[in-house]
């Protein structure tokens, strides 16, 4: 009897460069996210950097930004976590320009910038409300319960969203205190078992 399987070439080397763009379907959250911060006010996310080109290069802060942002609404809030997301997940590796920043450096952004993110969370919304995404105004509620895709649980004010970043950088501290703060790096190999 003859098999007829697609073949399984994981060593086939690509003729052509991969694009990051077709990795994911074009109306996929992550591009959704990505516009959404080209449009934003990220200025605030630059004032803790030289402006003179000296030292060492950091990571773009709008692709920081993505990358937060994106992880925030699919429910991840450990650097450790997205930092393993941005080496092994294909839509953290769109969203973070296909870098792998280690959890300590996400940490430290976070908590740099907690201000700036929440302005970011809050700017979302009225993006979303100015290109005609979303519509703002009064909801009458009659008590009728219906299956929903945007529950109570789901909406979030000023002060839940930077309860969410105290959260992410309370989790963060308590990883570094059971983990170490080197305790992961930024191989997604260097922390798996030897298999012999």
């Amino acid at each position: 009897m003859a098999y007829n399987f697609l073949p399984a070439q994981r060593d086939h080397i690509y003729l052509m460069p991969p694009s990051l763009s077709e990795w994911l379907p074009g109306d996929h959250l992550a591009f959704f996210r990505l516009d959404v911060v080209d449009q934003l006010d990220l200025s605030g996310f630059y004032e803790h950097y030289r402006s003179d080109g000296l030292g060492c290069p950091a990571y773009e802060p709008s692709a920081m930004g993505s990358v937060l942002l994106y992880a925030h609404c699919v429910g991840e809030r450990s650097s450790r976590d997205i930092e393993r997301r941005c080496a092994e997940d294909v839509a953290f590796r769109v969203a973070s320009a296909n870098q792998v920043p280690d959890h300590a450096t996400i940490a430290r952004f976070l908590k740099a910038n907690e201000v700036a993110l929440s302005s970011l969370f809050c700017q979302v919304p009225a993006l979303c409300h100015a290109v005609g995404s979303v519509k703002v105004g009064t909801v009458a509620l009659d008590g009728t319960k219906m299956a929903a895709n945007a529950s109570a649980q789901a909406n979030r004010t000023r002060e839940q969203i930077e309860r969410v970043l105290a959260e992410a950088i309370a989790t963060d501290q308590e990883e570094d205190a059971r983990y170490g703060a080197a305790a992961v790096t930024s191989s997604p190999r260097a922390s798996r078992p030897e298999v012999t």
